[in-house]
């Protein structure tokens, strides 16, 4: 797989499979899904990264603009990187020796969507 290519959420992207929580019961598979992505956003360090990066310039952060906001070495946050962008909240692209980290759009809606309650008519 290409560096700036994006990689899906999950074997299934969440919005493709998963129906609102309050809707309808979910699947196991539906459930699974979810949870991985929620466990990797759930980590404090990890979601302020995710703080970090939607807030900088153009919504794009290079891993050398992380380390100090979040007082930790550069392969620990890179490593916390990797598992948001394994998850599929995060994609990288590398830029010389520097890697920039931006949000995955999608994940962050199906994730929205999935924990919003239906809308009443």
């Amino acid at each position: 797989m290409q560096q700036n290519q994006q990689r899906p959420a999950l074997p299934l992207l969440i919005s493709e499979c998963c129906s609102p929580v309050l809707g309808q019961v979910m699947t196991t598979a539906e459930a699974e899904s979810l949870a991985a992505v929620l466990k990797a956003i759930a980590e404090p360090t990890r979601l302020r990264l995710v703080s970090l990066v939607a807030t900088h310039v153009d919504a794009e952060a290079c891993v050398c603009d992380l380390t100090e906001p979040v007082g930790l070495s550069q392969p620990t946050v890179s490593h916390h990187l990797k598992v948001l962008v394994d998850a599929g909240v995060l994609q990288r692209e590398q830029r010389g020796k520097w890697a920039y980290y931006k949000l995955v759009p999608e994940t962050l809606v199906a994730i929205s969507d999935l924990l919003t309650p239906p809308r009443q008519a």
